[in-house]
């Protein structure tokens, strides 16, 4: 088992890579615990849980939004939920999301923390602090920043993820690596066989060192005012593709990625061998690398980014496998580039 350190400004956590949902109970410090779960992983796991309440709620992106939350709040009233109560979300992003700001916001803010039971969820979601829902279509539009007090990322729970979602999670590794790691990068193109199979060894790997990543981006700009910018990288066209599209997130940051990546060969910044090297990457991954879509939809979805400032957006470029740069690049540029490309 591996332990990294998020530093916030909220406080700081525990992220244990290779820990275990039977341990969970040591993390609650005698405290009163309420669960929050989807209904997936109740059926697979709710006996595992420890002694406590436990709220479930629908799954998918369709349930990550204000008025889950509202429900959530009802059901925390009911229960008689105080400022000694620890709330803990076990399951996917979704999950994650949700709980960080219920938790964070109900009674002003209770102690919560995370078994992240998807890949998502272990390499991205619930790691930095960020808890969000969405609104009106948006993704992530309200929400806050405050860190969990510990993440358990049980590599075991795994096994029982459906393929699409280990594809949402191998996305966001692709990208650490994309972004931070050239041998990293490698590392996964030596590892596709392993990654297909979850061989146990690799996966942890994966999970471990794609945590040190964010962990560090994370620690240098909590609030993403630079550096934690770099993590978008994919992200700006492929939340315009989820929303869109109606696609995976997995799926939509592959693309994302990879347009990402022939921006930044317009632009002048990636050779065309690393833009090579990531497509077969993701083709060996399963992942998608091409996508059918309405340009002017999707740029109409890109406009209302989070990114977006007046009439720029920060827009993240690879200037060579492992290393990221953010250019404010202007919505025009981005649109002619755009319509043009064949």
């Amino acid at each position: 088992m591996y332990e990294i350190t998020v530093k916030g400004q909220t406080g700081h956590s525990r992220i244990q890579v290779g820990g275990r949902l039977a341990d969970l109970a040591g993390h609650l410090s005698g405290q009163r615990a309420i669960f929050i779960t989807d209904r997936n992983v109740a059926a697979l796991y709710q006996d595992r849980f420890p002694p406590g309440d436990v709220i479930v709620i629908g799954c998918g992106e369709t349930n990550k939004t204000l008025d889950t939350l509202a429900a959530i709040y009802e059901q925390l009233i009911a229960l008689e939920a105080d400022r000694t109560t620890v709330i803990v979300g076990i399951g996917g992003g979704i999950v994650g999301d949700i709980t960080g700001f219920a938790a964070s916001t109900y009674m002003r803010g209770l102690r919560f923390g995370f078994v992240a039971s998807s890949l998502l969820a272990q390499v991205d979601a619930t790691v930095g602090g960020k808890n969000g829902v969405n609104f009106k279509g948006y993704k992530n539009m309200v929400g806050v920043f405050n860190q969990p007090a510990f993440v358990i990322a049980d590599i075991d729970l795994l096994t029982t993820l459906p393929r699409a979602e280990i594809a949402c999670g191998v996305a966001e590794i692709v990208k650490h690596a994309c972004i931070a790691d050239a041998a990293y990068f490698e590392y996964i193109e030596a590892h596709c066989d392993g990654i297909a199979a979850l061989d146990p060894a690799v996966m942890l790997h994966l999970v471990h060192r794609s945590v040190v990543i964010k962990a560090g981006v994370v620690n240098q700009d909590e609030r993403e005012a630079g550096e934690r910018r770099k993590l978008n990288f994919g992200h700006t066209l492929g939340h315009a593709f989820e929303k869109t599209l109606g696609i995976s997130h997995g799926a939509a940051v592959s693309a994302g990625m990879l347009l990402a990546a022939e921006f930044s060969m317009h632009k002048g910044l990636l050779s065309a061998n690393a833009f090579n090297r990531l497509r077969a990457l993701l083709e060996r991954l399963g992942l998608p690398v091409a996508l059918a879509f309405d340009r002017t939809e999707v740029f109409n979805a890109l406009k209302k980014d989070k990114k977006r400032q007046q009439q720029e957006i920060h827009f993240v470029l690879l200037e060579k496998i492992g290393q990221a740069t953010v250019a404010s690049v202007s919505l025009e540029e981005v649109a002619r580039w755009l319509m043009q490309r064949p």
